[in-house]
């Protein structure tokens, strides 16, 4: 990724995640949803934006969904605040990493407890 794309990417990740605590919607109350990464294409034309959240894959999707819907919102406030000739389209997408991260753990935490019980003969 050239570098004024890495530098834009990072200033409308940065821009997304301060607009989506002002949207004013209930269903992102709480801070359980997050901007994991930003990519925007070498022409500046589309802008990708990855979505975490907490409370699985269909909260995630459900998040996803009202962002997308708030895309109008979101450009107009990095308009405001990012000098750009042209605003990408914006394109919400689902991060799953930290649903993937949390299985893990757990199975190697289930791993760990089982060994212990074997080694000690419980």
């Amino acid at each position: 990724m050239p570098h004024n794309t890495r530098r834009v990417s990072e200033d409308i990740k940065r821009e997304i995640s301060a607009s989506m605590r002002d949207l004013g919607d209930e269903r992102l109350d709480g801070g359980l949803a997050s901007v994991s990464r930003c990519e925007v294409s070498n022409d500046l034309s589309h802008c990708k934006i990855y979505i975490s959240a907490h409370g699985g894959e269909e909260k995630t999707k459900e998040i996803v969904g009202v962002l997308q819907g708030a895309a109008g919102f979101f450009k107009k406030r990095i308009n405001g605040r990012i000098k750009m000739r042209k605003i990408p389209e914006l394109k919400f997408i689902p991060d799953n990493t930290l649903d993937y991260y949390d299985r893990i753990t757990d199975i190697l935490d289930s791993t760990k407890r089982g060994g212990i019980e074997n080694v000690t003969g419980d």
